[in-house]
């Protein structure tokens, strides 16, 4: 069963199952999802807790030890699992699965670890444990759903915000949840009637937003260059190298010709998302782009990306950072700008 973050309290508080999976790419969202279940679990009676790491080091048979104390007086278990950043290997998955019947109610088992992608997800180890489980994506909400998510994390801890201060709020902590978090228990505290205002929250806070060069290219792909250029302005500001930014955006940009190519080719736009392993939300974006960047323009963005990063290694003087933004407007706009 799917359960998010938000949900997870509530799902607890009604009944606690044998086996929760913990994935995604949110280390906050995590890391609370991991304490709800063991609070709730210490609370049903697991008070001892093992915690193992997947990994080529592991012995499985430690892992599996844990499950054959059938004693009367054995304590009950919470057994955690961390998997890697990387697919599981196929002995990595077949452990896995010979761990599920060895479960029992005195076990609670904990599976955690990255992203799973929808493959991921369909993998016979994940269904096995996923089928009478319940499994909670902890993934950073994306620009469109932040407001949202502070929103009901303002509401929890019983403040009060209007509009504008949701907004403001998922402006400077955008890619940052732990100082969001942070932040509202300060306002919290400063603000015992809850009510949040504009000026309250410049007089407080400060900004927390943090961006990575891989947000810049999902702001290029989306073509949003007033977004685009906040980015690269935070990202200049943080000391990002340059040229990370430049093979960030290369690779992206080869990506895009290679599925133009196939286009031209006769391979369908479905068949060229699965060949390169697109994302289900990355599809919608990623197929307004390809319209909007034939294979004649990404060329010529790409031989403009390659005079950058000459003028970067060559040219000690000359202003880069305006090049690249000038780069980056011109790839997020809906046609090259007007000279």
């Amino acid at each position: 069963m799917r359960t998010y973050p938000e949900q997870l309290a509530q799902k607890l508080a009604h009944s606690l199952t044998n086996t929760y999976l913990l994935f995604g790419n949110e280390p906050l969202l995590k890391q609370e999802a991991l304490q709800q279940v063991m609070d709730s679990a210490r609370a049903h009676g697991f008070d001892e807790k093992h915690r193992f790491t997947v990994d080529a080091q592991l012995s499985w048979n430690d892992v599996y030890d844990c499950c054959q104390a059938l004693s009367l007086f054995s304590a009950r278990q919470i057994l955690i699992l961390t998997l890697p950043d990387n697919p599981l290997t196929t002995a990595q998955a077949n452990a896995l699965k010979v761990l599920e019947p060895l479960l029992h109610n005195d076990i609670l088992l904990i599976l955690e670890g990255p992203r799973l992608n929808k493959k991921q997800e369909s993998a016979k180890w994940f269904t096995l444990f996923a089928q009478n489980g319940v499994y909670v994506p902890c993934n950073t909400p994306d620009q469109r759903q932040l407001p949202r998510f502070v929103e009901t994390r303002c509401h929890a801890l019983g403040l009060k915000p209007d509009h504008e201060s949701v907004l403001m709020l998922a402006q400077w902590h955008e890619g940052n949840l732990l100082a969001l978090s942070q932040s509202l228990m300060k306002l919290q505290l400063l603000f015992p009637d809850g009510e949040l205002t504009l000026p309250r929250l410049r007089d407080t806070l400060s900004r927390h937003n943090h961006f990575s060069p891989f947000q810049l290219t999902d702001a290029m792909i989306e073509g949003k260059p007033k977004r685009v250029v906040n980015i690269l302005r935070q990202l200049e500001g943080e000391g990002v190298e340059i040229t990370l930014l430049l093979r960030v955006i290369q690779k992206e940009l080869f990506q895009l010709c290679k599925m133009q190519e196939y286009g031209r080719n006769g391979m369908s736009l479905g068949n060229i998302f699965d060949h390169f392993k697109v994302w289900q939300a990355r599809r919608a974006p990623l197929t307004a782009a390809l319209h909007r960047l034939p294979l004649q323009r990404l060329l010529g963005l790409l031989k403009q990306l390659s005079e950058i990063e000459v003028m970067v290694k060559t040219d000690f003087d000359s202003r880069p950072w305006s090049a690249l933004a000038e780069f980056c407007i011109t790839f997020s706009s809906p046609q090259p700008p007007l000279r």
